[in-house]
């Protein structure tokens, strides 16, 4: 039972995320769009609308319009047309699970389209410029990231939330408990890879300053920062973007450019798209041809 101060805003949030749940969405999702219903049902609120039978699609589509002005809560400048297709995504996902239950007969979003998000050909690393990448990093933690997620081929969620015990270095594999739809999956790891996560792991993760050695040690994160607790994904992305400036590489490169590049090399270099398929943790074949670029013509030939 929720408690009863709670408002129509944070009950329909809080039932949202259960049902996202339920579905088999991940913990970033089960967070974030829950949160983007709970600003479009705030905005609601402020034009006097309390019932969801109130909402028509001229406040969806002045919603679109509002996101399409509304400044970045983060960093500078606007939202990109990638994360007002998520507040809208989530829109349509909250009112048609209201439908579902029947607390709306008529779905305001039903006969509503909204422009695709800007998209472009992701960058991928050449062999040549992982190697120049391992060249500038400095530290073990450094060579431990690019491990994660070019060496595993990981997302972003997944290396963060690694914890030591997800790694066998007698098995030589690494497991992702939890990855996107709540799949589980098993990576092999090669030897340079599991030296590289060993000598972090004995010689700096376990090595930080007494301020914080015993904290580290009880953390259960693989990847720690510098205060000995679990790294966040910004930091792992940033690390990654200053070794690529270091390289000299004129490409922009994040975490997930590192997971397009591998899947990219594995099946270059023969990998059946089957096990790249299972390798990223992805359920359709069609997903797997997205991150590497193979034609459709292709894949139905394999």
């Amino acid at each position: 039972m929720y408690k009863e101060d709670l408002s129509a805003v944070a009950l329909a949030k809080a039932e949202f995320k259960i049902h996202l749940k339920r579905l088999g969405y991940s913990k970033g999702s089960q967070s974030m769009l829950p949160t983007c219903v709970a600003e479009f049902l705030s905005c609601l609120e402020e034009k006097n609308i309390y019932g969801l039978h109130e909402i028509e699609p001229i406040h969806i589509q002045e919603h679109y319009e509002y996101l399409t002005q509304r400044p970045n809560k983060r960093k500078p400048g606007g939202l990109s047309s990638r994360m007002i297709n998520h507040h809208i995504y989530a829109i349509r996902l909250f009112l048609n699970y209201q439908e579902e239950t029947g607390k709306i007969t008529n779905n305001p979003i039903s006969g509503l389209s909204f422009p695709s998000p800007e998209s472009s050909e992701r960058e991928i690393l050449t062999n040549e410029e992982i190697k120049q990448i391992y060249k500038v990093s400095e530290t073990f933690r450094e060579k431990a990231i690019i491990g994660l997620f070019y060496g595993c081929g990981l997302r972003r969620s997944e290396g963060v939330a690694l914890n030591v015990k997800d790694i066998s270095f007698k098995s030589s594999l690494l497991y992702v408990r939890e990855g996107k739809g709540s799949k589980r999956r098993v990576i092999p790891v090669n030897e340079k890879v599991l030296n590289d996560f060993k000598n972090y792991l004995y010689y700096e993760r376990f090595a930080t300053e007494k301020a914080c050695a015993e904290r580290s040690r009880s953390e259960t994160a693989f990847i720690c920062n510098n205060a000995g607790r679990r790294m966040k994904g910004d930091r792992h992305n940033n690390i990654i973007k200053e070794l690529v400036r270091k390289s000299g590489i004129q490409k922009e490169i994040s975490l997930h450019n590192l997971r397009h590049s591998i899947a990219t090399h594995l099946l270059e270099n023969g990998m059946s798209i089957e096990y790249v398929r299972d390798y990223l943790g992805h359920k359709h074949l069609e997903a797997t041809q997205i991150y590497t670029r193979v034609s459709k013509k292709k894949l139905y030939k394999l």
